[in-house]
């Protein structure tokens, strides 16, 4: 069944024209992972074409908290900071948006979309622009010279591998980022309202947000279906994370009399409560300003398959 026809979004329209009409690709896919080998012009990508499906705004949530919690690397980078969009799917407009919301942050920051599929490249180019571009490329991340980024955001790439296959991803793109640099990787629904991604710097996996559209959400647990690849499988009695989101209903629970004043405020409350237990990273920062978004964070280390 066809998908209803989608409005463009503003940034998309002004002053940009799609060329060609606009398609959809169900392709059927197989990661192959590879040992790590230097990029150069001639490599093959490594992987293979994913299903692209994308819808614009989908990646928000992953957006603003990149740009609230590495704006300040981005800010102190001496070089225009890159960011990459690791395979932005048949429609460029994550790219775009990525630019829209980092330059924000710090106006000089450039995005580049990676895709392996030279088609959906192709069909980009005419959305490049002054700070944005587009390459062919898969896990190798290939950027033009010397560059390594400071972000490389990878947003329902790896859901479909299996399991085992995600560590070695992690690393290879790990590798890619410049000192001080984030990779975040996760898995979202088709409109961007449940989020769950890992954030990791060059030493490994550091912490895992939830992020919801609170007037969607029924009980904090509703967000294991978007737990990224590395531990969706591990949502079962006995693994951290169905610990932690068995703790998370039972606070959200304990917080209904705060429904009264709606779903934030009994969402800040849940996340007091929960935080006495276990360690989330924002208790004292600006967590509250994070919360209130309808996210929460929390270490990695807690959450890790098998830590318990």
């Amino acid at each position: 069944m066809r998908e209803p026809a989608r409005r463009w979004p503003a940034a998309l329209r002004e002053g940009l024209r799609p060329v060609g009409p606009r398609r959809s690709l169900f392709l059927r896919f197989t990661l192959v992972c590879m040992p790590p080998r230097p990029v150069t012009p001639s490599s093959r990508p490594v992987g293979t074409v994913t299903r692209g499906t994308t819808n614009p705004n989908r990646l928000r949530r992953m957006d603003r908290w990149i740009a609230a919690v590495h704006g300040p690397a981005l800010r102190r980078s001496t070089v225009a900071p890159v960011a990459v969009d690791l395979g932005y799917g048949a429609a460029p407009w994550t790219a775009v948006e990525l630019l829209q919301r980092l330059r924000a942050a710090e106006p000089r920051t450039r995005v580049v979309g990676v895709e392996i599929e030279p088609a959906r490249v192709e069909a980009a180019r005419p959305y490049a622009r002054d700070g944005l571009s587009f390459v062919h490329g898969g896990f190798e991340v290939p950027l033009p010279g010397p560059v390594n980024p400071l972000v490389i955001r990878a947003a329902n790439v790896l859901r479909q591998y299996d399991e085992d296959q995600v560590a070695e991803v992690w690393q290879r793109l790990c590798a890619r980022l410049a000192p001080g640099g984030l990779l975040v990787e996760g898995t979202c629904d088709e409109i961007g309202r449940r989020h769950v991604w890992v954030a990791l710097g060059p030493e490994g996996p550091r912490s895992v947000t939830f992020a919801t559209r609170l007037g969607s959400l029924d009980r904090p647990s509703d967000l294991a279906e978007r737990l990224p690849k590395a531990l969706i499988h591990r949502n079962v009695p006995g693994e951290p994370v169905h610990a932690f989101l068995r703790d998370f209903d039972r606070a959200w629970a304990a917080a209904a009399p705060y429904a009264s004043l709606g779903a934030r405020q009994r969402w800040i409350r849940a996340v007091r409560l929960l935080a006495a237990d276990w360690p989330l990273t924002d208790v004292r920062t600006d967590g509250r300003r994070r919360w209130r978004q309808g996210e929460v964070t929390v270490k990695w280390s807690a959450l890790a398959p098998g830590s318990v």
